[in-house]
């Protein structure tokens, strides 16, 4: 992965990480309910997107080396279902 991706990747996983700490004060402070779930729903979405970002990064390495194979075992460890 270049420099680039990782920096976006860490930088998403550092907000991640904040929106979880934030779900966790909003529920100790027994905030509303619809709120947290929210929360919760954006921070799924933003684990969601930086899975994607890893997981077509492996793809492209994996066809870039001609190692069909290997891609193959990556798609059946995200899905579980190939």
């Amino acid at each position: 992965m270049n420099t680039t991706k990782l920096d976006s990747v860490e930088s998403r996983l550092n907000r991640i990480e904040g929106q979880v700490k934030a779900i966790k004060r909003m529920y100790s402070q027994c905030k509303d309910c619809g709120d947290i779930v929210q929360q919760i729903q954006a921070a799924r979405a933003a684990l969601a997107r930086v899975s994607g970002i890893l997981l077509t990064d492996e793809a492209v390495k994996c066809v870039e080396k001609g190692n069909v194979d290997e891609l193959e075992e990556v798609l059946k460890k995200t899905f579980k279902t190939l």
